[in-house]
């Protein structure tokens, strides 16, 4: 297989924009990862889609239509779908189809637009991305999934609500920072705890947002990305690991074990350990799984991921910075969008560009984690520079 390189990037800004339609945003994204690579969309020969519900977009193919706005046709073009993975499984497959050798460019776009519909009608979804025979007719929700999660992770490990709170302090730190973020303001660590419970123990500031949005990135062969960017992001590690849809048939709720496979697979390809990561975007969809993750991708030893928080070792100039981007939970969570904005804030950090008081010195191997549903997927990259 050929090695393949991210030597473009784009994004929309996240949020409720109601000044863009799914094509449109998806327009934004992919417009500035082919200028950011310094090429017509007619070089590209192949375009993998990320639109995670058909619901959402009121459309069966949805991709159909960003592709037609792009003005892509008539090549090759298609769309794949992981719930909240499907980013990253775009970016997978992208990666495939340069690796093979079937195309020498390609671009992933990611894009969902989510706000023109109510909280309750989202929810309503992806409470639908769980067991739909056995759990969602019983009354439950993705908030709920992460809270019977939580709880049970504080059962087992001691772990606080304060260390909840004390992950979405971080994220909203960096995600001020970042100018595409959905919500830019810092929070304080009471103003988290004392906000509203939305599933016991979670509260309001544990809970990622409802947000439009679109990414874009560019690969190339190593036969191309060389002369197309000065410093290519190579994507060395790819790891998919899948779970039971039930909740209740897991090994253990408090470990998501589609994660800790996909971190095996990815560290194996790319040759490395957890300890080699610079930098990592990781899936905080709530702030439990945020903590989760730091325990499954082997940044620490099981149950002890609220230390790690509490002890600001996820912070810049920590053992492992985690979401300076502002992670799901700030920047926002534009479902078909997350995965592949996950690679473009990766190839950004390693490039040295991302904004002041966010960038990770001298960051040379990043990883992205990204979630599918409540643990059904989850997708690991490793990105590196030479």
């Amino acid at each position: 297989m050929r090695k393949v390189g991210i030597v473009g990037i784009g994004q929309s800004r996240f949020g409720i924009r109601s000044d863009a339609s799914l094509r449109e945003l998806s327009f934004e994204a992919a417009k500035a990862s082919l200028d950011d690579a310094g090429i017509p969309l007619d070089d590209v020969q192949a375009m993998v889609v990320s639109v995670a519900s058909d619901e959402l977009s009121y459309a069966l193919q949805p991709s159909a239509q960003v592709v037609d706005y792009l003005g892509f046709n008539p090549k090759p073009s298609f769309r794949v779908e992981g719930a909240c993975a499907s980013g990253s499984m775009a970016v997978r497959t992208g990666w495939m189809t340069v690796a093979s050798g079937l195309a020498d460019l390609v671009i992933v776009v990611g894009a969902e637009k989510m706000t023109e519909v109510s909280t309750a009608a989202v929810t309503d979804v992806l409470g639908r991305a769980g067991d739909f025979m056995w759990e969602y007719p019983f009354g439950m929700t993705f908030p709920g999934y992460y809270a019977l999660i939580a709880r049970a992770h504080m059962a087992k490990y001691g772990t606080t609500e304060e260390q909840l709170s004390m992950v979405a302090v971080k994220n909203h730190h960096y995600g001020a920072l970042n100018p595409y973020a959905h919500m830019r303001k810092e929070i304080s660590l009471d103003k988290a705890m004392s906000s509203f419970t939305v599933a016991d123990p979670l509260k309001l500031y544990d809970c990622c947002l409802i947000s439009d949005g679109a990414a874009a990135i560019v690969l190339a062969s190593d036969k191309l990305a060389g002369s197309l960017s000065k410093k290519p992001v190579w994507i060395s590690g790819l790891g998919l690991g899948t779970d039971t849809i039930s909740l209740s048939d897991r090994r253990d709720i408090t470990t998501l074990d589609a994660t800790v496979e996909a971190a095996r697979q990815a560290y194996d390809m790319a040759g490395i350990g957890p300890k080699d990561i610079d930098v990592a975007v990781v899936h905080d969809c709530f702030t439990i799984a945020e903590i989760a993750a730091y325990e499954d991708l082997g940044f620490c030893a099981k149950g002890e991921g609220g230390k790690l928080i509490e002890e600001k070792r996820t912070y810049i100039g920590g053992d492992i910075p985690v979401n300076v981007d502002g992670g799901l939970k700030s920047k926002g969570h534009p479902i078909g969008a997350t995965g592949v904005a996950m690679a473009a804030e990766i190839a950004k950090q390693l490039r040295g560009e991302a904004d002041p008081g966010r960038q990770v010195e001298n960051a040379r191997i990043g990883l992205s984690h990204n979630v599918g549903g409540n643990g059904q997927h989850a997708a690991v990259h490793v990105f590196q520079v030479d």
